[in-house]
């Protein structure tokens, strides 16, 4: 008995199914009947899981140009499937129309080993690689750097836009902060810094452990001697910048603009040279004490104010003259830097 219920619920699932047949067009009836013959004989002619023919795929990607109720029809495969087809078929149309050109020439197998090399030893990408590309004399485009760059997995981390007052006056604009930094007796040191916006210069630093508003206010005297300040001094909401600092600031001559509120994004110069400083230093070592970080950021910063090449800039922060090759004998070298962290490359005759 339960049976003959199942059975007929199934016809009666059927029999409504076919109402609508009732009420098409007989043209829209053909094509509903042309489209499932189609699905009859593929399954005919491959089985129970037939393997879709080149054939079909055309016929279902012109069906669903021609007829709207195309999915209604449609049993053997989804709709994405028909609508990938689709896609697939303009990109081979488009490829079979388009005739190949000369194109650009290929840079030599030299200059595509130097750009593996800098990816490799640095964890360089396309603009950086360029800009000490650049230093040696040798001019590659930014698209054919990056066609030659070790593949890796991309970057997620958002960049944030510049606000139009620090377009506008990036020259006149330095920026401080701090960094905290464990040790290896698990203790907090802390990294006070001014970097200037135009180049990206890191004006100066200093270490303490216990940071209060007079000993930033010491290094801010010792950072912009003898009327080197800037206009502006960007800073964040910290308690340890104080109105104390706030009205030494101005003492200086400089204008002090303080970022909103959980608002990183505003001193982007600074936060940008902190994660510098962690990726390309503090994550490969462990600190001993002050002054072993002292040491480690003297040497950081020599290198990225002289050697290290910055993305925007193609350049570094106070310039580095481009050498061009001087024979064809010679050959880049890499001079490691920070302990062999990082390396500046130069042309040198061989032995």
């Amino acid at each position: 008995m339960r049976l003959d219920m199942r059975q007929l619920l199934k016809l009666a699932t059927i029999a409504l199914r076919c109402v609508p047949a009732f009420f098409r067009s007989r043209s829209k009836q053909a094509i509903v009947e042309l489209a499932l013959r189609q699905q009859l004989a593929t399954f005919a002619e491959k089985g129970h899981r037939p393997r879709i023919a080149p054939a079909d795929r055309s016929f279902w990607v012109m069906l669903s140009r021609v007829w709207s109720g195309w999915k209604e029809a449609l049993v053997i495969v989804q709709p994405d499937t028909v609508a990938r087809w689709h896609r697939k078929g303009f990109r081979l149309y488009w490829r079979s129309i388009s005739k190949a050109g000369p194109g650009r020439p290929p840079i030599p197998a030299e200059v595509r080993a130097l750009i593996r090399r800098f990816a490799n030893e640095n964890g360089w990408r396309a603009r950086k690689v360029r800009g000490e590309l650049e230093k040696l004399g040798i001019f590659v485009g930014l698209t054919t750097v990056s066609r030659y760059l070790p593949k890796r997995d991309p970057d997620r981390d958002q960049r944030q836009r510049w606000s139009t007052f620090l377009r506008n006056h990036r020259h006149q604009i330095a920026a401080m902060d701090f960094l905290v930094v464990p040790t290896i007796g698990f203790r907090l040191l802390y990294v006070w810094f001014v970097i200037a916006h135009g180049r990206r210069e890191l004006l100066h630093f200093g270490v303490t452990e216990h940071p209060t508003s007079s000993w930033v206010i010491q290094q801010l005297r010792e950072a912009f001697p003898d009327e080197t300040a800037p206009r502006f001094l960007i800073f964040d909401n910290d308690s340890i910048f104080s109105d104390r600092v706030t009205d030494s600031i101005q003492n200086l001559g400089i204008e002090p603009r303080r970022t909103a509120f959980r608002s990183p994004w505003q001193n982007g110069g600074a936060e940008r040279w902190v994660g510098s400083a962690r990726r390309e230093l503090l994550d490969h070592v462990i600190v001993l004490n002050e002054d072993h970080l002292r040491r480690l950021l003297r040497e950081y910063v020599d290198y990225y104010n002289t050697d290290r090449v910055h993305t925007e800039l193609r350049d570094s922060p106070r310039g580095r003259t481009a050498v061009c090759r001087p024979s064809s004998m010679a050959e880049v070298v890499g001079i490691p830097k920070v302990g062999g962290l990082h390396h500046r490359y130069e042309w040198r005759e061989a032995a």
